[in-house]
Parts: structure tokens; sequence; C-alpha cells
């Protein structure tokens, strides 16, 4: 649709069946949405059937969940009763863009500073940041020159150590009438890889937030290609709100985005509804990607698992700061980080800004894989 263009009025209605599944956590696309409403003007369509198998076939729902797509279904286009959906309050988790609109909440936000230890149960509030000095302009000038490269398809001209240019080469020919030149050459380019930060909002990671905001907004203003999301019960990305340059401004835009500050957390699903949105995922593809928690994973850790051997098979290097790791004593003995450890390439010490810094920094320096190292500690 081109921009500027209103949308058909008939339209509306499959465009609000579409917002009603994300808002209930199904992981659509803006294509899939398009391809829905084109599969229905083809349909006809001639019946509600047709509808719905137009909505089958591009919104895609999972088969574990098919059951409550055509529950939604019904709600929406037949009137019937919001379905009751089995556990929907515990296990849904929401994706937000920094583009979007709020969504409407049953609850009201409350305004305070603080949140409950780890917990699974949703806690919408909201969270001021305090101003201080700016001690991050170091490493906000070293990042772009400390993260790891890769070679780029682009080429640039270059004097030597490159390959034949053919075209120029025959160009410069053809313009001498016959005579041979020196031949052209040209180089491919090499290009920092992404920076992706995964922040723990939770209410156990409630007195490192600040300090991993604050450092998340100096990388992006350091980097060009650097993402930023926080997930507790809800996953939003803040990559814009953080480009603001100045940092009381950027962490006050970041708050106001955010809705779960200090409340539970379903790391699994939250790492898997990133990964289940396409453009999302494609954030991490070729990434170093930095999840900072304490990787407390309430109950089965089966999601978070799955999440992160995804995670794994996408980025260039991926690594878990945690808190916890700060103390001397500190080993990966829970259920939940002993069968994510293979799949990460470093888990170090988040309890600190000066930590985080120094490793962030050395992600270009190769290192031995976490499940190696923390095996010859224990």
């Amino acid at each position: 649709m081109m921009r500027g263009e209103s949308l058909p009025r008939a339209a509306a209605p499959f465009l609000g069946f579409a917002r009603l599944l994300r808002r209930h956590a199904f992981a659509i696309a803006p294509e899939q949405v398009t391809s829905f409403m084109q599969a229905v003007t083809l349909l006809g369509p001639r019946s509600m059937n047709d509808i719905r198998e137009a909505a089958l076939a591009t919104l895609a729902p999972s088969p574990d969940r098919r059951s409550e797509f055509d529950a939604h279904f019904r709600g929406y286009f037949y009137g019937d009763a919001k379905p009751s959906i089995e556990g929907e309050d515990d296990d849904e988790t929401r994706v937000k863009g920094d583009r979007g609109t709020r969504e409407q909440e049953s609850q009201t936000p409350r305004h305070e500073k603080g949140g409950e230890l780890s917990s699974a149960l949703e806690q919408l509030s909201m969270r001021d940041f305090q101003r201080d000095p700016d001690d991050l302009g170091s490493f906000r000038r070293k990042l772009a020159g400390a993260l790891p490269v890769r070679r780029s398809f682009r080429t640039a001209r270059t004097r030597s150590r490159g390959t034949l240019d053919l075209r120029r080469s025959l160009s410069e020919i053809v313009s001498a009438d016959g005579d041979i030149p020196a031949p052209q050459l040209r180089r491919r380019q090499t290009v920092s890889r992404k920076l992706l930060l995964l922040i723990d909002v939770s209410g156990s990671m409630k007195q490192h937030t600040a300090d991993y905001l604050k450092l998340a907004h100096a990388a992006v203003q350091g980097v060009d290609r650097a993402e930023v999301f926080t997930f507790g019960t809800r996953l939003t990305r803040i990559t814009s709100a953080l480009r603001i340059r100045d940092r009381e401004q950027a962490l006050a835009r970041a708050a106001a985005l955010v809705d779960d500050w200090d409340g539970g957390t379903r790391m699994g699903p939250t790492l898997l509804a990133f990964l289940s949105v396409p453009r999302f995922s494609a954030f991490a593809r070729g990434a170093c990607v930095v999840i900072l928690s304490d990787g407390l994973e309430r109950g089965d850790h089966s999601d978070l698992e799955t999440a992160m051997r995804r995670f794994s098979a996408r980025a260039f290097r991926l690594s878990l700061a945690t808190p916890l790791a700060g103390d001397p004593r500190f080993r990966p003995a829970t259920a939940a980080l002993r069968a994510i450890l293979p799949a990460l390439d470093d888990l170090v010490d988040g309890s600190s800004v000066g930590s985080l810094t120094d490793f962030i920094l050395s992600l270009a320096r190769p290192a031995p894989a976490a499940s190696v190292i923390w095996k010859r500690v224990s």
C-alpha cells in the first residue's frame, strides 16, 4: 500500500482480526496481513468459511494453537463471548515494537521504583531513572572499532591486494584505444557485526536495570547497527528511543515504552517470541548477541533451552552476562543454566558497568566456549 493511501473500508475488519491475534501473542508479520486480505479478495468471499480458510493459510497459526485461533475467529466475526484461553493470563507473551501504539490494558499501571523477586506473574509498572554524570564516553568512542568484523559483499576500489575488476579494466582499455593500462582492482569491504542487547527488566534484576539501560544507550550512540530489547513478561523494542542523543530524554522515552518494569519473568517464552517475529529474528543473524539477565527461569526451562539453541544457530556469538557471576563462589548450578550452557559462547560477570564494558569491548577477541571455561572452574 502506497504512503498516504487510505485503507479500504471493507478491509478494516480483517486488519482488526490480525491485530487481535497479535495482542494474544500470535507471531504475525505485516506481509502475512497483506496476504490475508489478498486471499480474501481472491476467494470472493462466498462464505465465512472462505475467510477462515484464508486466515489459516496466510496467518499460519501453529497446530498447538489452532483451537485458540478458532475461538478468536468465532469471537471476532460471529460475536461470540470472549474466548477463555487456558493459561492466557500466565503464559501470554506480548511483543511490542518501538513504533507501535500502546495496547489497551485492563490493569492500571502502577508508578513505583521496585518490584518483587523472580516471579512468573505479570506486573505492570513504570520506572524513573536518576540523572547522573555520563561516564561511558570512552566506551562509546571505542565500541565501533572493538566489535568483530565480517567481509561484506560490497567492494571498493583499491590499488593493491585486490581482485581484477574486469568491467572497469575493459572500460579503461576502450578509453585508451586498445592500450593496456594498469589493471583495475577491487576488494571486498569489511563491516562491523551487529550488536544485539536483550535486557531483563524483571523484579529480580531491579538494581541493575538502570545501569544496563545507560550502557545500552551508549552502545546505540556508539554504533549504527546496535539493537536493544527489554524482556520480562513482555518483549519490547526500545532502539528508537535510545537513538535520542540526550541520555535522560532517551531513558525517559524508553521508560514510557516498556510496561513490565520490575515485574515477573518469563525468559524462555519472551525469547521465543523474539525469534518468532521475522524482522526481530533478523537482528540476531550474524550478530553479537548479549543477554543481560540473571537467568533465573521459573518452572520448566525447556522454552529457554530451545530459544538459546536457536539463538546460537543464528548469532555469531551468544553471551549471557549475569550479575550472579560477580560472586567468586558462583557456579552455573541451576537446571536452567546447566541446560543452556552448551549453547553459550560466554557466561560472564554482569554485576557492574565496568565488567560489562570490558567484556563488550573484547568481543572481537576469540575465547574458549562457556562450557569449557566453567568446566575448568567447577
